[in-house]
């Protein structure tokens, strides 16, 4: 099938590939509003959040956290942490109960493991350190560092194998998995394995959320393409060292599995019931239609910014950074960036369109 090219900033509908979905009767394509500029001049922004006043506080990946007040950036922490290959600052999230006790949570690789801390975001920044949970797995590559608090209240972290495959299949291994815990950082009653475990055998995921009916899903990269999007559930095992394409028996089947090129998909965000996902090697976004746990079709858009690390729907937008710095992208003028895009449906006759 031909692969159409979506540059300039627009919206394409392609033919639906075999098997996923009713055809389209034909190609419809409109211009996207484009992209406003929220922020720029940064170096690697990892996670993005908003504070329950509105403003956003984000993240780059050298250590830097900063709170975005009437279009001025304000530096909040720069945080001492050990940004090798993949290493460095990464996920943010901010407490439900943010407006009675101000925290923020970050996840960060030091100089042995990754971590997860606690701190409280007061008008002269963050402080207070209080560490949630110690010893996940890093390594130069597959450090996953997602965090985001679920509608259980619990907060919810995604790691990678860090280079070490089989310890995905460890229930007793905090690598390649995605854990939950109280905020507080003690282990909840119901989890699967009675540690911090919620799901497992997960290469890489960076990238959590969930639907309107409470279903998280999860995005894993995989090697050599075969990236995968996976709905998650409680102390399942998500396969690997087995790839999206060879799951079978106790393992869950992936609900999009990308073999045909990499995507290499980062953090994915809900919106009017469908599913964005930022793609750094792929360098796009991705929206995914999906009911009932199928994949009917999807669409690339923001095809011309390069790498695509974070995603998130707030308020009617959707938000999304670039990670051409990180070095493995070609930095253009003014990256790296936050930018967004009005949340709207896309005009088109039949089905988004998939790419294979």
């Amino acid at each position: 099938m031909r692969r159409a090219a979506v540059r300039g900033l627009t919206l394409a509908v392609l033919a639906v590939a075999a098997g996923c979905g009713p055809s389209p009767t034909g190609t419809a394509e409109r211009a996207a509003p484009e992209p406003e500029t929220v922020v720029q001049g940064l170096d690697t922004p990892w996670a993005v959040a908003f504070l329950p006043d509105g403003r956003m506080i984000f993240t780059e990946r050298g250590g830097r956290v900063s709170v975005l007040e009437n279009g001025t950036r304000r530096m909040v922490a720069n945080l001492a942490v050990e940004e090798t290959g993949e290493g460095g600052l990464h996920g943010i999230a901010v407490d439900p109960e943010f407006p009675r006790n101000r925290y923020v949570y970050l996840y960060y690789t030091h100089s042995k493991a990754n971590r997860v801390s606690r701190f409280v975001l007061r008008e002269g920044g963050l402080g207070e350190e209080r560490i949630i949970l110690d010893g996940i797995p890093r390594a130069r590559f597959h450090n996953g560092g997602r965090i985001r608090f679920g509608p259980d209240g619990k907060l919810y972290i995604t790691t990678g194998d860090a280079l070490e495959p089989e310890s995905a299949q460890a229930s007793d291994s905090l690598a390649g998995k995605i854990l939950r815990l109280n905020p507080d950082g003690s282990v909840p009653s119901d989890n699967p394995f009675g540690n911090a475990v919620w799901a497992y055998g997960l290469r890489n995921p960076q990238g959590i959320d969930w639907n309107s009916g409470g279903q998280l899903y999860a995005s894993n990269h995989g090697p050599n393409r075969r990236d995968g999007i996976d709905r998650i559930e409680r102390g399942a095992n998500y396969g690997w060292p087995a790839t999206c394409d060879e799951r079978g028996g106790e393992f869950k089947p992936a609900v999009r599995c990308y073999t045909a090129f990499t995507l290499a998909p980062c953090a994915v965000a809900f919106a009017g019931g469908d599913l964005y996902v930022a793609g750094l090697r792929g360098e796009q976004v991705r929206r995914l239609r999906i009911r009932n746990g199928r994949v009917l079709d999807e669409e690339e858009f923001l095809t011309g910014m390069g790498r695509i690390r974070e995603v998130v729907a707030h308020d009617g937008w959707l938000y999304a950074a670039t990670s051409n710095r990180d070095g493995r992208g070609r930095p253009r003028e003014g990256d790296d960036r936050i930018v967004r895009l009005p949340l709207e449906p896309v005009a088109v006759s039949s089905g988004y369109g998939v790419l294979p």
